[in-house]
């Protein structure tokens, strides 16, 4: 059974504490990145990773113990050939990042020269690199010259609580244009990219424009542009190519996300006293906590978060819709499990409903197709 709600009076608890008691008393909050921060913006209606990213849990630990860990993360190969690809792309002080971007995305602005700006960002901690990373943004703007920032520490308030973000380049403008660089080890072919991947991509370059934003709101000569540099190696070669990427969509997405973790709150207030998901409680009661907090599974989940093979098991046990892909949901309409569609393409739904009368349609033209093919063998 089950040890919550505790017997007693209710406790009255501030949000920090009730986000403290959800993580579990001596687990340290796990602080939010841009991956995971674009990862929300890719499932946006998924109250059960807006409430743990939230509160800090982590994530990766909570999916073993409830039996279902997620092996996430690159194999060795895949990070030392991005490391590498990185390196070449901004080695001789960024001279071929400054030319791709130029070339991109200057507009009118002169060529960066031999000579450009590459200021050091060293500082104590993440607190102390996001001050000097603000410092170096305002006196580039201020020369009003070409400026590589490598590797600046940004920072944005997300649920109450500052998140630093590393993003790959930021390259401030001859005009005060802030343009955020990503760098990624997958090919540009014939100028083209995975579409998933670059859609990755942007989510995580969306967040890194909404940090800038804040820290361009006390600059007025500084703009943050909306289109990021995708920099990726040429077909099957390791020499850099570019592709601008429009963050407009991703970036809208990703800030009502975020307005919506500044509500977290809200879902913590709809969970019983006494839920936690601590790590180091037992698995049949980690599974009830995250059972009391609603999910929005989807196979898309499966490459963005660490509970997805978790929440991938229960929506099938649930015979849910929505794990056949969002796509597949949407065309089934009101059908929310599999069995209710499967009974409509057995002729058992309301002649009424276009998606019955749809289903039912595709389930008599496959049999025909089967029994055509059997005949001709």
């Amino acid at each position: 059974m089950s040890s919550y709600p505790p017997s007693g009076p209710p406790r009255t608890t501030t949000l920090r504490q009730r986000l403290a008691d959800l993580r579990g008393p001596a687990v340290p909050p796990r602080p939010l990145d841009a991956r995971a921060l674009a990862a929300l913006a890719a499932n946006p209606g998924c109250g059960r990773r807006a409430l743990l990213d939230g509160a800090g849990v982590d994530k990766t630990a909570l999916a073993a113990a409830l039996g279902s860990p997620a092996p996430f993360g690159q194999s060795q190969f895949a990070i030392v050939r991005g490391n590498s690809f990185e390196a070449k792309v901004k080695g001789d002080g960024g001279a071929a990042l400054l030319r791709l971007v130029h070339l991109h995305l200057g507009g009118a602005a002169e060529p960066p020269g031999p000579g450009a700006r590459v200021p050091d960002l060293t500082a104590a901690g993440p607190e102390g690199r996001a001050a000097r990373t603000a410092l170096a943004l305002r006196e580039a703007t201020a020369a009003g010259a070409w400026t590589l920032l490598d590797h600046p520490m940004l920072a944005l308030e997300v649920a109450g609580t500052p998140a630093y973000l590393e993003p790959d380049a930021v390259v401030v403008h001859p005009d005060g244009r802030w343009t955020v660089v990503e760098i990624k080890s997958f090919p540009l072919i014939d100028g083209a990219a995975d579409p998933a991947k670059v859609g990755a991509a942007a989510r995580q370059a969306a967040v890194y424009v909404l940090a800038l934003e804040k820290t361009a709101e006390k600059l007025p000569a500084a703009t943050v542009g909306h289109t990021a540099l995708l920099v990726c190696p040429k077909d099957f070669s390791n020499l850099p190519a570019a592709a601008p990427v429009d963050l407009r969509r991703e970036r809208s997405v990703t800030l009502r996300q975020l307005d919506r973790l500044t509500r977290v709150e809200e879902l913590a207030a709809a969970l019983p006293e006494g839920l936690s998901f601590d790590p180091q409680r037992p698995a049949e009661e980690l599974t009830e906590a995250v059972a009391a907090v609603s999910a929005a599974y989807a196979p898309e989940c499966l490459s963005a978060c660490e509970l997805a093979f978790h929440c991938r098991e229960r929506a099938r046990a649930a015979d849910e819709a929505a794990a056949l892909g969002r796509s597949v949901r949407g065309e089934l309409g009101a059908f929310t499990t599999v069995g209710e569609a499967l009974a409509a393409a057995a002729g058992h739904g309301s002649p009424d409903d276009p998606a019955a009368a749809a289903l039912h349609r595709a389930a008599r033209l496959r049999a025909e197709a089967l029994q055509e093919a059997a005949c001709r063998c």
